[in-house]
């Protein structure tokens, strides 16, 4: 789905900065596949969400024939839909490193 037309801030309560970083991860049924959003960033708060994304992610069950990689950090691009997103796995490793 393209990003709406609206500002989109980021998750932590209280924050109130633009989004710019999309954390999400691969899912697929076997049929279908879209990202699962696990949450939207500024850059200040990207760390924490990073870690937290992970930590969901790992306690996720799945049903059978479901797949769920590890969540990555995506830009987000206004007119983009999910699959077009541009994946940042270099500042992955870099935030991995904090905390």
């Amino acid at each position: 789905m393209p990003m709406p037309p609206y500002p989109i801030y980021c998750y932590r309560p209280g924050c109130g900065k633009p989004a710019v970083y999309k954390i999400a991860a691969r899912w697929s049924d076997g049929v279908t596949q879209e990202l699962k959003t696990y949450a939207l960033s500024c850059a200040d708060c990207l760390p924490e969400w990073f870690r937290r994304s992970r930590e969901k992610q790992g306690a996720c069950r799945l049903a059978p024939g479901e797949t769920l990689a590890a969540p990555g950090i995506y830009t987000l691009e206004r007119g983009r839909r999910d699959a077009q997103m541009t994946r940042l796995p270099d500042l992955e490793k870099e935030v991995a490193g904090c905390g």
